[in-house]
């Protein structure tokens, strides 16, 4: 095995320790029709299932990695409970500290 493999392995595998795995998710939508019986109907029959996939809410942004910054695809929810860090962008107007 060439270490060009072993090297991009390890880079996957230190992604996915940070933000998770971005693979969709696998599932079923059904299609019912009917009266559910606590409601006094005869109950509820399934008319059609569907394969469906569940993706997750990416956003594309620049995310700051080991002392660089980067762009990457991270899931909404982990931006919003903190689980990252952003890069702080400089003001370019701003003055320079007199000191």
């Amino acid at each position: 095995m060439s270490t060009l493999k072993k090297n991009k392995r390890i880079k996957r595998a230190a992604v996915l320790e940070l933000y998770g795995d971005l693979k969709p998710g696998r599932g079923n939508q059904k299609v019912e029709r009917g009266k559910a019986k606590y409601l006094g109907g005869n109950g509820r029959k399934t008319t059609g299932i569907t394969k469906r996939v569940y993706r997750k809410n990416l956003k594309k942004i620049q995310v700051l990695e080991n002392g660089a910054v980067v762009r990457r695809r991270i899931p909404v929810s982990l931006i919003r409970s903190g689980g990252i860090v952003k890069p702080v962008a400089k003001d370019p107007f701003a003055l320079p500290d007199a000191n």
